[in-house]
């Protein structure tokens, strides 16, 4: 017995979403859980008996999807950036509020900012690092600062309000 897969989505989807929900404790990783499960299925041989059969293995297989990624290396090893920055040492709190400003640009520019002011390498080695020119580097650094000034100029025009 094989079920047609927009059935299936519609009457399991909130089934699966809250097994793996409950166990993995993320919504995105329990969307991510029932997407892959329906992928699952649409690509199994796996012949059914009934519809409570096909019920059964779909909650099965999120539930161990859930777990999986709960014992993955990155879930068990992953920290919010509140609790990182908590483990950091910052000599004032201001430095430790510029610290999650700059974890909170786009990627490119936080991690130039980083290696450069946290990590005090060169515009050189950060390009070799990264793989890309020293220009380049360059105009990240400007560019970041520039998103981190206006930033932190809003912020601090919001505190005289």
């Amino acid at each position: 017995m094989r079920e047609e897969m927009t059935l299936l989505i519609e009457r399991y989807q909130d089934h699966l979403f809250a097994a793996a929900f409950s166990i993995c404790k993320n919504a995105a990783d329990a969307n991510d859980i029932v997407q892959e499960t329906f992928l699952q299925y649409y690509t199994t041989d796996k012949q059914f008996e009934t519809e409570q059969h096909i019920k059964a293995w779909l909650i099965r297989v999120a539930i161990n999807k859930a777990k999986n990624i709960n014992l993955s290396f990155w879930k068990r090893k992953s920290v919010s950036m509140e609790d990182y920055a908590n483990t950091l040492a910052f000599e004032t709190p201001e430095d430790g509020a510029l610290f999650e400003e700059v974890m909170r640009l786009p990627e490119k520019y936080r991690i130039v900012l980083h290696l450069f002011y946290y990590e005090d390498y060169t515009v050189r080695e950060i390009a070799d690092v990264l793989k890309v020119s020293e220009a380049n580097v360059k105009v990240r650094l400007n560019r970041g600062r520039t998103l981190l000034k206006k930033t932190l100029k809003e912020e601090w025009i919001d505190d005289d309000q």
